[in-house]
């Protein structure tokens, strides 16, 4: 459906897998916007009034739910979909929680724990009294179709997916390689605010209406997700101006560390014509690895992060 131009993907468009057969809600030519309106995590199970104990009776087959896809016309396999993120309005509430059996530290927190939290005014919310967390709406799910299905929502991977990257706010561009034809894009799971690594597995969970702009890019072609994060011009330290980051994505926290660090220099190479030793010992001095996502298992995402102010 249209909207003012826009394409408009309803709440009730969802789908529960990664997989290329998954027909299109919609098509669209390259550089279309397209809003999303998306489930919370728990599909719309949990609610204001849920406590600890309905976490039990959620079908958490049910989790992570995306909307679309949106295929866009021309994009091929190779080629890669830049993708805008352009505006997030997280719900009025939301939610956080302590699963039993899932989180980094599982064997040691075992009982269910529930809060909500309400969105109230201004850029921050109150996690607890005197505790103010800052506002900083995203997707945890984003990404394109794989090229063999299905998959589950869960772990992340090339394709995208779960990566739950909390930099990838309004203003951020993200670069998905592209799989299938038609690339088949879709994005859900609200976050109102997250931490990186998102440690007990989940973050302040609410429904979503995202806004972002689909480009095909077929002059570029990254291996992984990569992103630039948004403009925050006029900080003084340049980690707090705008970054290129390349992924890396596996079951090993370290080989994901290695995979991140070798993407980053290909990208120093490829955009800036640095040779791979001077790009190595720039790496070290000027970029940060940070754990984006580690409780999706099998799979782990590890970025690293390039100030790109070092470059004027």
């Amino acid at each position: 459906m249209h909207v003012g131009g826009t394409i408009h993907v309803p709440r009730a468009r969802f789908h529960l897998a990664w997989d290329p057969a998954i027909p299109p809600v919609a098509t669209v030519p390259s550089g279309s916007l397209v809003e999303f309106d998306a489930f919370d995590a728990s599909c719309g199970q949990l609610t204001r009034i849920s406590t600890a104990a309905d976490l039990a009776a959620v079908d958490w087959s049910r989790g992570n739910p995306v909307n679309g896809p949106v295929r866009i016309e021309s994009a091929m396999p190779g080629d890669t979909l830049q993708v805008d993120l352009l505006d997030f309005e997280p719900a009025d509430w939301g939610w956080t929680a302590s699963i039993p059996g899932f989180g980094l530290l599982a064997d040691e927190f075992t009982s269910p724990s529930y809060r909500v939290v309400p969105r109230g005014t201004g850029d921050r919310v109150e996690f607890l009294p005197g505790i103010r967390v800052p506002v900083a709406p995203f997707c945890g799910e984003v990404g394109v179709a794989p090229a063999t299905g299905p998959r589950g929502l869960g772990p992340p991977d090339l394709h995208g997916g779960n990566i739950d990257t909390r930099e990838l706010t309004a203003g951020a561009t993200l670069f998905l390689p592209v799989f299938v034809e038609g690339a088949n894009f879709s994005m859900g799971d609200g976050h109102t605010a997250q931490g990186d690594g998102e440690v007990c597995g989940t973050a302040i969970e609410t429904a979503m209406r995202a806004t972002v702009r689909l480009t095909v890019r077929p002059d570029l072609h990254v291996p992984a997700p990569e992103f630039v994060t948004p403009d925050r011009s006029g900080a003084l330290d340049a980690r707090h101006g705008r970054q290129y980051a390349t992924n890396g994505i596996g079951p090993d926290l370290m080989a994901a560390a290695r995979d991140a660090t070798r993407r980053m220099i290909d990208w120093m190479g490829r955009e800036h014509g640095l040779a791979p030793d001077d790009a190595y010992l720039l790496c070290s001095v000027a970029v940060d690895l940070r754990i984006s996502e580690i409780v999706d298992l099998p799979n782990v995402i590890v970025a690293a992060y390039c100030p790109l102010m070092i470059f004027d």
